[in-house]
């Protein structure tokens, strides 16, 4: 997904003991993650993410924290604001599961799937990239903003035009 913001983890260098990775985009990978993300700026993103294999098991527990100030435009003022955003997250990896094994798993009712590891690596920045993600609101709006609407009829005009109040005499 990303190519020049990754932190791209091996599964095999993973320890049982944990790890903090801290996580600190700079202008360029700020640009960069504005344009996954579709905002019109990604002003500061910050992640601390624990990762640790589980003893003698496949898998691999992630977890941490992700921060980000973004400016969003308002779809109530087309006003731009910054906002910040933070993601407390829990993740686990398999190693061994496949896709057509989740499909499986889903279709038979299985909860908190494990994710699938995919060749083998883990990518630190994109598990931080969705887990902001995952916060952004589909239709962002500044603190206090409400939408309201009023009708450019008046309720005498609405009366008056109404054909089914033109029915109504014609039935008489």
């Amino acid at each position: 997904m990303q190519k020049n913001f990754s932190h791209i983890l091996s599964v095999d260098d993973i320890s049982n003991s944990e790890k903090l990775y801290k996580i600190n985009a700079n202008n360029q990978e700020l640009e960069l993650i504005a344009e996954i993300l579709k905002v019109p700026e990604v002003k500061d993103f910050k992640a601390d993410i624990y990762v640790k294999h589980q003893n003698k098991n496949t898998i691999i527990d992630v977890w941490g924290r992700v921060s980000s100030l973004i400016t969003r435009q308002s779809v109530i003022s087309l006003e731009y604001f910054n906002k910040k955003y933070v993601s407390e997250f829990s993740l686990q990896f398999d190693t061994k599961l496949t896709e057509n094994q989740v499909r499986e798993l889903e279709e038979e009712g299985v909860e908190n799937i494990p994710d699938v590891v995919v060749g083998g690596k883990i990518d630190l920045c994109q598990i931080a990239i969705e887990q902001i993600a995952l916060e952004l609101e589909d239709y962002p709006r500044k603190k206090g903003e409400v939408f309201s609407f009023s009708s450019e009829f008046s309720e005498e005009d609405d009366k008056q035009e109404n054909p089914f109040k033109i029915l109504e005499k014609l039935k008489k």
